[in-house]
């Protein structure tokens, strides 16, 4: 598992240890970010079921401002930790060991307002309407800003989620993506509070 592209292309990314999480291949991650970016000039996302932190990293390597990444798998917390330290990229970043309802609801508090959200959890434990629904009425989306959604191929999502619309998607092997964009205001106008505790 490695870094594809920007300027941390080629860094080796350690696994999680064990089998209770499932890293994005380098094939489907190519593949996202060829649909949402390549690259971004800045912006704020969330990696809500971050396992080993691979998707946040390429998104940082490809220009992000700041990637928030969550995880409730202890191991996971230290791999992401020990990922984002090899790759310089600490700074850039914010880790916490919460489920994801505990997690949302943190950043309801902080608010704060992402350009892109990535939603990969177990497929056997998938709530993704849920927390499309939750990061649509919340206004946790700036304009136009994405939801990557990782999920079993046999799953189809709804074409619309209150204000979120599908922009893409595509499957590979028994991984599906689905890529929903955000086409409202960002309800209030906040600005983000980029420190916090969750």
């Amino acid at each position: 598992m490695r870094v594809i592209s920007g300027k941390q292309k080629g860094k080796i990314l350690n696994a999680v240890p064990g089998m209770g999480t499932r890293p994005t291949t380098d094939k489907v991650k190519e593949a996202i970010f060829n649909m949402i970016g390549p690259y971004f000039s800045k912006g704020i996302g969330l990696d809500l079921f971050a396992g080993s932190g691979g998707l946040g990293i390429e998104a940082l390597s490809r220009g992000m401002e700041k990637i928030i990444f969550i995880d409730r798998d202890f191991q996971a917390v230290q791999t992401i930790k020990t990922n984002l330290q090899k790759c310089g990229l600490e700074s850039k970043s914010e880790v916490f060991r919460n489920n994801a309802e505990r997690a949302l609801k943190a950043v309801v508090k902080r608010n704060m307002v992402f350009d892109v959200v990535f939603l990969d959890p177990p497929y056997k434990k998938q709530k993704l309407v849920e927390i499309l629904s939750f990061l649509a009425e919340q206004h946790l989306l700036s304009e136009n800003g994405y939801v990557v959604c990782e999920h079993a191929v046999e799953i189809e999502l709804p074409e619309e989620v209150s204000s979120l619309t599908i922009y893409k998607q595509a499957k590979y092997g028994i991984t599906g993506i689905t890529i929903y964009i955000h086409r409202g205001d960002n309800g209030d106008g906040k600005d983000s509070d980029l420190s916090g505790e969750f």
